[in-house]
C-alpha cells in the first residue's frame, strides 16, 4: 500500500478491464476497515498493437506485462487481469493473491441473423483474434471464412452489427459483465469448443512480500476457481503453450472431484487430440492433474502437432 494508506489498483482502461478492476475494488471495500482504493490506468503492448494479429507477434503477456512491471516497481499495489491473459510463470516477486469466482467459461457466437454456428450460411465470414477459436471453428465449419477481429468487446459487437462480419466469437463472461449478453446467438459447448485456459476467471496479483495488501486480497480468493485454474494452468505450463497455441481446456468441480478435459487442434481444423482425467478436488492434486492430462496429450502427439503449427506461423521478429 502507498504511504497515504491508499490501495492502488493497476488496470487496463478498456471497458471490460475497468469492470473487473471495479469488481475487485468493491470486494475489497466491503471488508471492515478496508483502505481507500484508487484505480490506475496503464496502457499495455496489446492495447498499442491493435492492428496486428497477436498470433503473428512474438512473445506473450501482451495485456499484462506493463501492469505487472508497474506493480513490481511500486507504482501500484494490486494488478487485476483476465487470468487467461496472464502467463503461467509469474515474474519473480509477484504472487497470484486471489482468484474471483469464475463466470461462465464458455465462448459465445454472435451472428447478425441470430443463427448458431451450424446454421450459418456457407462461406460465412466469422471474426476472431484467437488461434484457438480459429482452429475449432475450422474443425466445425471448414467452409467458413475466418477474419481477424481486434478491439475491445463493445467495438467488436459494433463491427458485427454494421456488417463487417456475419458472426463473431467472444468470451461469454465478458459479454455478461458488460451487459451485452442479449447479443448472443449461441453458447458454444465446451466439449466441442473448449474455452481458453482460465477463461472467465479474474486474477489479482500483488507483490510477494506485501503482506498488508495480500491480507486484503486473501479474503477474495474463491477455492473452486483456484482449483480449476491451478489444474488448467499446470496443463498449459507443461505443454509450454500460450495464447499462440490452439489449445482449449476446462476444469470443473463436482461432488468432491476435479475433472479436467483438454483439446489441441490443428489450425486448419483437420486434426485434434483430446484428453480427460479427474482427481480428488484438493489443492495438492490440482497441479498433478494438469500435468497428467498434459502428458496424455503429449503421448498422443500433441507436441508434434503444436510444433507444426508454430513452424507454419513463424514470422520474422520486428
Amino acid at each position: 500500500m502507498s504511504g497515504a494508506g491508499v490501495l492502488r489498483i493497476g488496470t487496463r482502461a478498456s471497458a471490460l478491464a475497468l469492470w473487473q478492476a471495479r469488481e475487485v475494488a468493491s470486494r475489497i471495500a466491503a471488508q471492515p476497515g478496508a483502505p481507500r482504493v484508487e484505480l490506475v490506468h496503464i496502457h499495455t503492448s496489446g492495447d498499442l498493437q491493435s492492428e496486428v494479429p497477436l498470433w503473428q507477434t512474438r512473445g506473450r503477456a501482451f495485456f499484462t506485462r506493463e501492469i505487472d512491471r508497474a506493480l513490481l516497481g511500486g507504482e501500484v499495489d494490486v494488478a487485476v487481469h483476465s487470468l487467461k491473459d496472464l502467463p503461467t510463470e509469474l515474474e519473480a516477486g509477484l504472487a497470484l493473491a486471489a482468484l474471483l469466482p469464475r463466470a461462465d467459461p464458455r465462448d459465445a457466437l454472435l451472428s447478425r441473423s441470430g443463427a448458431g454456428l451450424a446454421a450459418l450460411p456457407a462461406g460465412a465470414r466469422i471474426g476472431t483474434s484467437s488461434l484457438r477459436r480459429r482452429a475449432f471453428i475450422a474443425s466445425m465449419r471448414p467452409d467458413a471464412v475466418l477474419l481477424e477481429l481486434r478491439g475491445n468487446v463493445p467495438t467488436r459487437v459494433e463491427r458485427l452489427q454494421r456488417g463487417d462480419y456475419d458472426a463473431i466469437v467472444l468470451a461469454a463472461a465478458g459479454l455478461t459483465r458488460l451487459g451485452l449478453a442479449q447479443h448472443v446467438s449461441e453458447y458454444l459447448s465446451p466439449e466441442s469448443f473448449p474455452p481458453a485456459v482460465s477463461q472467465g476467471v479474474i486474477g489479482v496479483c500483488a507483490r510477494s512480500g506485501d503482506e498488508l495488501t495480500r491480507r486484503w486480497l486473501s479474503a477474495l480468493d474463491e477455492p473452486e476457481s483456484r482449483l480449476a485454474a491451478s489444474a488448467e494452468r499446470a496443463l498449459l505450463r507443461h505443454l509450454e503453450g500460450g495464447c499462440q497455441v490452439p489449445l482449449g481446456a476446462l476444469a470443473t468441480v463436482q461432488g468432491g472431484r476435479l475433472t479436467l478435459m483438454a483439446r489441441v487442434c490443428a489450425l486448419d481444423g483437420t486434426r485434434h487430440l483430446s484428453a480427460r482425467s479427474e482427481a480428488v478436488a484438493e489443492p495438492a492434486e490440482a497441479e498433478v492433474l494438469g500435468v497428467r492430462v498434459a502428458e496424455e496429450l503429449l503421448a498422443s502427439g500433441a507436441g508434434e502437432l503444436m510444433q507444426q503449427e508454430r513452424a507454419a506461423r513463424a514470422v520474422e521478429p520486428p
